[in-house]
């Protein structure tokens, strides 16, 4: 196998008994490169090359230290009857030899969801629709307690949201941090730009909501967030 790199199996617990299922469930895993993002067509690969193992695994894993936009949304809309697709980002801890972690209950991996949006329309006829997105939060797998919790948006550090999505890159037309630096932090800026801020402007690039803007041409915005441990996640909505 090229695009996958590793296989293994798991025994899900089932809800009602909480007994462990007596057949495993295959697993494959594709690992991204090291210094660069993981990219749209090894994730075709290596679906293309998933779809050929007999027995069909359950579940594929695609690991890596950064996935491109485009990588990450076909992850992310993929449907595979009957297989699970999952994005692990990995901790760059793991390129420096003497800072591997040793202990399974260190984060090597790190799952987590798309981001929970909402896009607000204006209803004025009388101008160009304009929109807002607020972000909300996002999902994350709690390797302590095995359990899927969600994060709110004080748990996210930054947000980036590209107004005019082309479907290929991301490019960050409104950039926000989730909490007020204070002033302290604004005159350390300040010092390290050897410019001056404007505090009034960079309080309206923080919070969870965005300023408003008309669609572009594509009617698709894209939303990344950045948690708190600087892992990312990407969601693309549509423009009505």
């Amino acid at each position: 196998m090229r695009s996958l790199h590793a296989e293994g199996e798991t025994r899900p617990q089932t809800e009602e008994s909480g007994e462990y299922a007596v057949t495993p469930e295959r697993v494959v895993v594709s690992f991204g490169p090291d210094h660069a993002p993981l990219e749209q067509r090894q994730v075709a690969l290596a679906i293309e090359e998933a779809q050929k193992l007999v027995p069909k695994p359950t579940i594929v894993v695609f690991a890596a230290f950064q996935f491109d936009p485009e990588a990450s949304k076909d992850i992310d809309e993929t449907n595979w009857p009957g297989v699970t697709l999952l994005k692990a980002q990995m901790n760059v801890d793991l390129l420096t030899e003497d800072l591997k972690k040793k202990r399974a209950s260190n984060e090597s991996f790190w799952l987590i969801g798309q981001p929970d949006v909402t896009v607000h329309g204006s209803n004025s006829a009388a101008i160009e629709k304009e929109y807002r997105i607020s972000v909300h939060g996002f999902d994350y797998f709690n390797i302590e307690t095995g359990d899927i919790e969600s994060g709110g948006s004080d748990k996210i550090a930054m947000w980036m949201l590209d107004t005019d999505y082309d479907g290929r890159s991301l490019f960050p037309r409104q950039v926000f941090l989730l909490t007020d630096r204070g002033a302290e932090d604004l005159k350390r800026l300040e010092r390290d730009l050897k410019a001056e801020i404007e505090a009034d402007l960079i309080k309206a690039y923080v919070g969870a909501r965005s300023l408003p803007f008309k669609a572009g041409e594509h009617r698709r915005a894209a939303v990344k967030i950045i948690d708190d441990r600087g892992i990312e996640s990407l969601k693309i909505v549509e423009l009505e």
